[in-house]
């Protein structure tokens, strides 16, 4: 029991970290901004604690399959500080040349970093589009080292690994197995449902942020702790849904190979795989 309310202790003052980040390195911070900052971190913190201190499954998935969520929150907290760090103007150097080197050569038509850089207005100066460029690049480049990262683990039988015990039911807690239909066609479906949204965000996001800035105005969007906080989205969310899809998709697949043994001749059908 004490190592599991160290572990959910530890996770807690992480999404402290990450949530106060922005605050505190980014400039022109105001008191109530702060305050509301404090609020948000002290309130996802202790969401993050309840989950994790109980020994029963709750909302998240896959929290007995390390390192899944390891990987998804990392991404995402050094996400939200190499961006601090570059909307803010306080990277070393060799971080924002990377940045500009790395923007100018994904910024091409279409592509989604040049997507993100349409939700600045159109009189912003070049300094700030290059700025956000970077920062844009530099999102993708986590959030896609991130799901590859996750693919190779799954590429090589590495997840959830050999040999331990996989429980669909603690790790799926939202997942209604009773809902009707072959399992494993619903977790077909539902890992090329996560895969085709987890491609298409990268170019819906930055056009909702577009269409949003028609209501909260360019100033708000311009603000550096918004932008942080929309680039970091635009990444993560894109990822963990095509890691999410790889995931269920590894899954329907460990099922039909734990039929396919089980009914192998010779081999008793009804006993466990």
């Amino acid at each position: 029991m004490i190592p599991r309310l160290a572990g959910a202790a530890l996770r807690a003052l992480l999404v402290v970290v990450m949530v106060a980040t922005p605050a505190l390195g980014l400039p022109g911070i105001g008191a109530e901004t702060t305050q509301a900052v404090v609020f948000i971190a002290l309130f996802g913190a202790a969401l993050v604690f309840a989950e994790y201190a109980s020994a029963y499954p709750g909302l998240v998935e896959f929290r007995f399959a390390p390192p899944f969520n390891r990987l998804r929150f990392g991404g995402l907290l050094v996400t939200v500080v190499l961006l601090s760090w570059l909307i803010g103007g306080a990277a070393p150097g060799w971080l924002e040349g990377f940045a500009a080197a790395l923007g100018a050569r994904l910024d091409f038509p279409y592509s989604p970093v040049r997507l993100v850089t349409l939700i600045l207005p159109e009189d912003t100066p070049p300094a700030e589009v290059a700025s956000l460029r970077g920062a844009a690049a530099v999102a993708a480049l986590v959030g896609a080292t991130t799901v590859l990262a996750f693919a190779l683990l799954v590429a090589l039988g590495r997840w959830p690994g050999r040999g331990r015990d996989f429980n669909l039911w603690v790790n799926l807690p939202t997942f209604d197995p009773m809902a009707g239909g072959d399992i494993t066609q619903r977790l077909d479906r539902d890992a090329a449902f996560n895969l085709a949204l987890g491609f298409a965000l990268p170019f819906v996001i930055p056009a909702v942020a577009k269409a949003g800035a028609a209501s909260i105005g360019p100033l708000s969007l311009l603000a550096p702790q918004s932008l942080v906080w929309v680039v970091a989205a635009w990444a993560f969310l894109s990822g963990s849904l095509l890691m999410r899809g790889l995931a269920m998709g590894r899954i329907a697949r460990m099922i039909r190979a734990q039929r396919l043994a089980a009914a192998a001749p010779g081999r008793d059908t009804l006993a466990p795989a």
